[in-house]
């Protein structure tokens, strides 16, 4: 996608999240005052529990054009993937010219990674606010995400059903942190796994049907920072990927073929782009499904997503 004209960002929302893998207040004190001497006006908001950094983005865009301050056109995210997830699912229906800015602190920050590689924050950041637009370092960008037709929820990395989805429920009653705790989590969760039975359609064409360890749906390249299992996913092409290893892989097995995307060499892997992809499985039990680091509950055997073209702004740099 060529570069977009974007006005410079001048009133900032500041989210930090001081429950996620790596907070630091010291990081966020950094981010503050680094806004704070590039920009009319910066605010911080510290979430106070799940849901939080929707409601807080909410009420700062819905604020009149009168008001003092005004709504934020920046949205400066620090935190893990859950957080940017929450301040996602408040910026996407929200009108006006607010785009969102990722700072790395949390546990996997797959969502920085897709945007900026292993670049410092600090140099982004910089970037956004000093250097944007076209001929410069920074651009705004507009992200497709799949909307999940079951909750009605924006998924902005990716969603994943299996082995994946399971081991949260297993990294709950773990007494670890950070990436100990998932790491432990998924061999706990592997070890023995049985695949679902399943199937997967994409814009009505059945790619897969049988046992199935995980369907990935996104979105971003990365699931935890590390994993590559959308080697081929583009963030703006109007499709969503997704990717099925099906029951002859052994789970155990997952974490290390992803890790440098061997898994696209199997036989029992699966890999196709379309619109709508819908996720099954088919004895009528639940469906264990996650999107970006939150088990969804709610699900039933079925889930449905569709894609969002262009739906999220964003700051990325010039040059992937």
């Amino acid at each position: 996608m060529a570069d977009t004209a974007a006005p410079a960002p001048t009133r900032a929302l500041v989210l930090g999240n001081p429950a996620s893998g790596s907070h630091s207040p010291e990081l966020v004190e950094e981010v503050r005052q680094l806004c704070a001497s590039c920009l009319e006006h910066t605010e911080l908001h510290l979430t106070t529990g799940p849901g939080d950094a929707t409601l807080a983005v909410r009420r700062a865009l819905q604020r009149s054009a009168t008001a003092s301050p005004g709504a934020p056109d920046l949205i400066v995210v620090i935190g893990g993937d859950g957080t940017v997830r929450e301040a996602v699912q408040g910026l996407v229906p929200a009108t006006g010219n607010a785009a969102l800015a990722v700072v790395p602190g949390g546990t996997g920050n797959s969502g920085y990674k897709m945007l900026w590689g292993d670049r410092p924050w600090s140099e982004s950041l910089k970037a956004i606010l000093t250097d944007h637009g076209i001929g410069g370092s920074a651009r705004l960008r507009r992200l497709d995400l799949a909307r999940l037709a079951e909750t009605r929820n924006h998924v902005y990395l990716g969603a994943c059903s299996g082995v994946i989805a399971d081991a949260l429920i297993t990294a709950r009653e773990l007494p670890l942190t950070g990436r100990e705790r998932y790491a432990r989590a998924f061999a706990d969760t592997a070890a023995g796994y049985r695949p679902y039975p399943g199937r997967v359609t994409v814009d009505g064409r059945v790619v897969h049907e049988g046992p199935t360890v995980l369907a990935n749906v996104g979105g971003g390249r990365y699931r935890g920072g590390r994993f590559l299992v959308l080697p081929g996913s583009l963030l703006d092409d109007g499709l969503l990927d997704v990717c099925v290893i099906g029951g002859d892989v052994p789970a155990d097995e997952v974490p290390e073929l992803t890790r440098d995307a061997r898994h696209m060499d199997h036989p029992a892997t699966v890999y196709a782009r379309g619109r709508t992809i819908t996720v099954e499985r088919t004895d009528g039990r639940r469906l264990p499904l996650e999107h970006d680091g939150e088990y969804q509950h709610g699900i039933g055997a079925t889930a449905t997503f569709e894609v969002l073209p262009g739906a999220l702004p964003v700051w990325a740099p010039a040059t992937p």
